[in-house]
C-alpha cells in the first residue's frame, strides 16, 4: 500500500451538486455524478474532499435523491464492458466475483436476455444477492470444484462468456479454465503490478479464446456509458441502487472502510454522506 494517498482518495464513485461552473451545459445547482480528475487544476484523487474540480460529469435527473443515482457510476462502467460480449440471448455467461461490479454484470446479463447467468464467489451472502439480482445459478468457489460445478449447472454445455470481476491475481487463469472453446473472456479486474500471476498460456491457446481487456475510464468517452446507465435507470430498465446495503455518516467513514475491507454485515456498497461534514450542497460517495 502506498501512502499518503492523493487528496480525497480512495473514493471514486461520487455524486453531488455543482457549486461553480463556466460551462453553460452544467450550471450551478445541477446534480451530477463526478469522475475525479487529478490531472485537472485543483483536481482531487477522490470524493473524500470538500470540493472536486473536474470536467468529467454526468447529468442527473431532478427526481429521487442524489444517492439514488450514485450506483449508475460503477454499473455504467460495467455496461461499457458488457457491450464487448455482443448479443446476450444466445450465450451462457459466467461472472467470477459477485461484489458490486460482478453483480452489475449479472444484472446486465440477465436483463439483456442471456440464456444462463452463473454467479461465482467465495461468500454465500454475495451469492444470495446474485440470485436475487438475476443469476440462474451460483457456485461457491470456496466449497465447490468450480470447473465440475459449472459443467453440472450447464448440463455439460459450458459457458460462452466468462467475466473476470474477481480482483484476484489468478482470476484470468480461472476464466480460461471455465470458458468454452472459441469463447470470450471479459477482463475487468485490475491487478497490482507486484501481484501479477503466471499466465497459463498453453491452456489459453488450446481454447482459442478471445481475451478482451476493458476499462471505460481509459476510453475516449469515459462518461458516455455512465450517462447511458443514468438514462436507462430513468426509463426503469435497471436500477443499480439495489446494490446499496449500508449508509454511513462522515464521522463513521473509517468504520465504513473497515466493514468494506472485512466483508462484514452483508456489505455490497456503503454510501458515505459527505454533506454532514459542513460542506455546502450535498455530496455522496461509496466506500470502494
Amino acid at each position: 500500500e502506498q501512502y499518503p494517498l492523493p487528496p480525497g482518495a480512495p473514493c471514486h464513485e461520487i455524486a453531488g451538486t455543482i457549486v461553480e461552473s463556466r460551462n453553460p451545459d452544467h450550471p450551478v445547482g445541477q446534480r451530477v455524478i463526478a469522475l475525479p480528475d487529478p490531472s485537472s487544476p485543483g483536481g482531487a484523487g477522490g470524493g473524500l474532499a470538500e470540493y472536486i474540480a473536474t470536467g468529467l460529469v454526468i447529468t442527473l435527473p431532478d427526481t429521487g435523491t442524489t444517492e439514488d443515482w450514485l450506483m449508475c457510476q460503477p454499473t455504467g462502467t460495467v455496461l461499457y464492458s458488457a457491450r464487448r460480449w455482443g448479443q446476450s440471448t444466445d450465450k451462457r455467461i459466467a461472472v467470477i466475483g459477485q461484489g458490486a461490479i460482478g453483480l452489475s454484470f449479472t444484472m446486465i446479463a440477465e436483463r439483456t436476455g442471456a440464456k444462463q447467468v452463473i454467479g461465482i464467489d467465495l461468500l454465500d451472502y454475495r451469492l444470495d444477492k446474485s440470485r436475487e439480482l438475476g443469476a440462474t445459478d451460483t457456485i461457491n468457489a470456496d466449497r465447490e470444484h468450480v470447473v465440475e460445478a459449472l459443467a453440472e449447472v450447464t448440463n455439460g454445455e459450458g459457458v460462452d462468456v466468462v467475466v473476470d470481476a474477481s480482483a484476484d491475481p489468478d482470476g484470468l487463469n480461472q476464466a480460461v479454465s471455465l470458458v468454452n472453446m472459441y469463447g470470450t473472456i471479459i477482463g475487468f479486474s485490475q491487478i497490482p503490478r507486484d501481484q501479477l500471476p503466471t499466465f497459463r498460456h498453453p491452456d489459453w491457446m488450446m481454447k482459442e479464446a478471445r481475451i478482451i481487456a476493458t476499462g471505460s475510464s481509459l476510453s475516449q468517452t469515459p462518461t458516455e456509458a455512465i450517462q447511458t446507465m443514468v438514462d436507462l435507470k430513468d426509463r426503469g430498465w435497471l436500477d443499480p441502487s439495489v446494490l446499496i446495503t449500508h449508509h454511513s455518516a462522515w464521522n463513521d467513514i473509517p468504520d465504513a472502510y473497515e466493514m468494506y475491507a472485512g466483508y462484514t454485515d452483508g456489505i455490497i456498497k456503503n454510501v458515505l454522506d459527505i454533506s454532514g461534514a459542513g460542506k455546502s450542497g450535498s455530496k455522496a460517495g461509496a466506500a470502494s
